[in-house]
């Protein structure tokens, strides 16, 4: 009895098994690329935050009223507690109308914002410019941080990783994963609710640094979670705002302390929304 198509139908089953058992293997060792899920469901780790529609809405209304940079469309991104990304948006009218670099920033500023503030002292990204940077005839002793931008730095995987055809939307292949990185310029801003727990951060990129900032502080406002408890800005109603050295800081010619340079086609950061208070 020629029992060769039966031999040749089991080592097919067993070839089929033994694939898919190397894909299951494979993904498990992938960042999440995303799913058409609501961000809120996934496992509750994003429930206290801005869902990618509200993150949307608060973007574009923004972008609308900010017009200071060069008033380019943007990205934004926010972070849990834990760094976790929970929802990735963009402003223009598909992914290709903002800086496809902003994206990955944007997810940066978020972290940042998050990984160097605490339940009463909120640091934002501007904050950190002066801190960080090395010895310059303006500044000859350098920054008391520097360094800082080198530590924590992005994961590739999660960065660059999925379809590109989801980068944006609700199923962005970062949302569900730990993003790292730090970036110490203007756009990223701590999260603190009404209750003043401090919940995440968001970030925006995609202008001048300045207009990023400005952005993200009324993308904060809209989401109100600017229950901000205390900052370095010197501004006891903007605890954490951006401080231009010619604007709203010291004019010393300078930027030293918590300052940041000046940016093209900029506003004073004091006409900013000013940031709530827990109530009594």
């Amino acid at each position: 009895m020629n029992n060769q198509p039966h031999r040749i139908q089991l080592l097919a089953s067993a070839l089929l098994v033994s694939a898919a058992l190397s894909s299951h293997a494979i993904a498990d060792t992938k960042p999440n690329r995303g799913s058409p899920q609501d961000d809120k469901s996934r496992g509750g780790v994003c429930s206290n935050l801005p869902s990618y529609a509200q993150l949307k809405t608060a973007l574009l209304s923004a972008v609308g009223s900010e017009s200071s940079g060069f008033n380019l469309q943007m990205w934004a991104t926010v972070v849990n507690r834990d760094g976790v990304v929970c929802a990735v948006a963009f402003s223009g009218a598909d992914r290709g109308a903002q800086w496809p670099g902003s994206r990955v920033i944007s997810a940066q500023k978020a972290n940042t914002a998050n990984a160097f503030s605490l339940p009463g002292l909120a640091l934002s990204t501007a904050n950190l410019y002066s801190a960080v940077q090395g010895t310059s005839g303006a500044n000859p002793l350098g920054g008391s941080l520097y360094g800082l931008q080198f530590s924590n730095p992005v994961d590739p995987a999660v960065a660059y990783g999925g379809n590109p055809a989801l980068v944006g939307t609700h199923a962005d292949p970062m949302v569900g994963n730990r993003i790292g990185g730090v970036n110490v310029f203007g756009g990223g801003l701590a999260l603190y609710n009404n209750s003043g727990v401090l919940v995440g951060a968001v970030g925006l990129s995609g202008d001048t640094s300045c207009a990023d900032h400005n952005i993200a502080w009324r993308v904060r406002n809209t989401l109100n979670l600017d229950y901000v408890p205390a900052g370095v800005s010197g501004d006891a109603a903007r605890p954490d705002n951006m401080v231009i050295d010619d604007l709203n800081g010291d004019s010393n010619g300078k930027t030293d302390g918590w300052e940041q340079p000046t940016c093209a086609n900029t506003t004073n950061p004091t006409g900013l929304p000013a940031a709530k208070s827990v109530g009594p």
